[in-house]
This record gives C-alpha cells, sequence and structure tokens, in this order.
C-alpha cells in the first residue's frame, strides 16, 4: 500500500497549483514598456486529506519554494498585455502513515514551468509611463488571461514521487476589476485543463484529471502610491483523477482565505508578503502557505518616473 501515499502525495508536491492561487490585483493598469524581475520564497505546510475510505492517514508536506520570474508589459490593438514567466526551484519532505506504518519522503529540483499571457479588454489601455503618470482614475477594468504549466521539472517515472507532473496545463481565465476612491475589487473566474501523464510509476500507467475551475474574490485599499493591502480568497472544484481510465476519484471542492500586503521599498523596488490558509477542504492540501517575494522594475528608457 505504500504506493498509494506516493501517488496521492503527487498532489502535495505541487507547489504551484494554479487553482489555489490568490493574486490581487492581477488585471490592474500599468504602463507599456515596464520590465520587471521578481525573487520569491514560499513555505507551505499541512495536511493532505484524503478519502476515509483509503487506508493512509496522518499525511503531512513541509515544502519550500525559491523562485525567480521575469515580466513585461506591451499593447496590443491599444490594450494593455502582460507576459510573465516563472521557475520555481523546490524542496519538501512528505510523511504519513499507510496501514499504521510510517512512511517519509524527501525530494529537491526543479518544479515546472509557468508561462502567463494577460490581456485587458476594456478599461486599461495602452499607455506610455508619461502618459500613464497623467492618466486620470480608471474605472471598470475587464482582463482576460492564459496561464500555461509546462513539464520542465525533473521527473522520474521509475519513483512515486516526484517535484514535476510530467504533463501540461492550460488555465484560461477571465477577470474584472472595479475601483472605487482608494479601494479595488477584483473577481476571477477560470478552469485548469490538464494534459495526460503517459509515464506515470512505474512508467507504464496512464494519469488523467478532469478540468479544475476556480474563482476568485480580493478587496485591497491603496494607503499611497504602491502601499497597498488586499484580503483574498478562492474556491476550486473539479479535478478527479483517473488512472489507466479507471474510475475518478478525489474530486476536490475546497477554499482558501489570506491576506497581501505590498510594500514599496525605494523607486524601483518593492516587497510582496502573502499569507493564506484552507478555509475548507473536503479532498486534497490544507495547507497554510507564507511567500515573500522582491520585485525590481525598470523601463525601457531610463529617467522614465515609476507610477
Amino acid at each position: 500500500m505504500v504506493w498509494l501515499l506516493g501517488r496521492l502525495c503527487l498532489l502535495a508536491l505541487s507547489p504551484a497549483a494554479s487553482a489555489q492561487e490568490l493574486e490581487p490585483r492581477a488585471y490592474s493598469p500599468s504602463p507599456t514598456g515596464a520590465n520587471f524581475l521578481v525573487l520569491g520564497f514560499g513555505d507551505i505546510s499541512g495536511s493532505v486529506l484524503l478519502d476515509p475510505s483509503l487506508p493512509i492517514t496522518n499525511v503531512h508536506a513541509q515544502i519550500y519554494t525559491p523562485t525567480v520570474g521575469l515580466g513585461r508589459t506591451f499593447g496590443i490593438l491599444g490594450q494593455q498585455a502582460l507576459v510573465t514567466a516563472a521557475m520555481p526551484y523546490a524542496w519538501g519532505n512528505i510523511e504519513g502513515q499507510v496501514e499504521e506504518q510510517q512512511h517519509s519522503i524527501t525530494r529537491s529540483g526543479l518544479a515546472d514551468l509557468r508561462v502567463k499571457f494577460s490581456f485587458n479588454l476594456h478599461g486599461s489601455p495602452a499607455l506610455t509611463p508619461q502618459e500613464f503618470a497623467k492618466r486620470r482614475k480608471q474605472g471598470l477594468i475587464v482582463g482576460t488571461s492564459l496561464l500555461i504549466t509546462a513539464p520542465a521539472s525533473q521527473y522520474d517515472k521509475t519513483k512515486l514521487i516526484n517535484l514535476g507532473t510530467n504533463r501540461w496545463s492550460f488555465k484560461p481565465e477571465l477577470g474584472i476589476s472595479y475601483p472605487y476612491k482608494k479601494w479595488d475589487f477584483d473577481a476571477y473566474a477560470g478552469v485548469t485543463f490538464f494534459t495526460e501523464n503517459s509515464s506515470f510509476y512505474p512508467g507504464e500507467s496512464t494519469r488523467s484529471q478532469d478540468p479544475l475551475s476556480s474563482l476568485q474574490a480580493h478587496v485591497s485599499y491603496t494607503f499611497r502610491s504602491r502601499l497597498w493591502m488586499a484580503l483574498d480568497g478562492t474556491w476550486y472544484g473539479g479535478g478527479a483523477t483517473s488512472l489507466n481510465d479507471g474510475p475518478p476519484t478525489g474530486r476536490q471542492s475546497n477554499s482558501r482565505a489570506g491576506a497581501t500586503l505590498s510594500l514599496p521599498i525605494r523607486k524601483s523596488q518593492s516587497l510582496k508578503i502573502t499569507y493564506s490558509r484552507g478555509a475548507t477542504v473536503r479532498v486534497g492540501q490544507n495547507f497554510s502557505s507564507l511567500g515573500v517575494s522582491w520585485q525590481f522594475l525598470w523601463f525601457d528608457h531610463h529617467g522614465l518616473p515609476i507610477p
């Protein structure tokens, strides 16, 4: 029965599960020609709740995830667009009891590459930094995005536990953002689609997963330029998995709540602190997550103002 622990802990060792992410102001306006470098570190810990019929109990994970990311804003058809790419590294330990026997597994290495393209459909025209600095208060913003997770991580089909999933995922999303004085209200809806992993342990099995739906809501308050705080929440459901076209199991219907604080450091630097935890978890991860990221911003031409 040890293979069950390994199979189910694949979920726990996916620190970049897109349905659980809490990202306030994802479609907020920015000037074109902005480039940014992000260095982050996350600490994820907690339990994995399984079907009570399975002989696996007390499953716990501790995962650390340093990440490096790059991004750039530009214009398409007169509207603001953004592309970002992030490569996380992860190491962690999974432990649990299988039929009252304690087992522990440790893994470290690259996780899956993530690339996201965002395009604001309404309310956020492509503006130069000079034009952006003179803009009036924005109204309703409607945006869309596509998040792609690519299997660029270390994967060994002969091992039960891997940091990557050996498959692609695609998450289209639609979001709205509405500013009111110093407040911002955001809501997003997305669905993640997964390709099959045809090299699942012991290398001859095929693992598939149903689409995973997600909803997000955020309320943030701006104290002054680049200093703001948000309360965050998300729900995600579906995502049942099948092995070799067998019956699907492990359908999720979970929610998370958290908070985000953005702090300006210097003219071109900022620090973001995030925290979230499972609010209601039926099956899947019941993690607490703490993250800190540093961002450095620069424009194509030196001497331009930082909004």
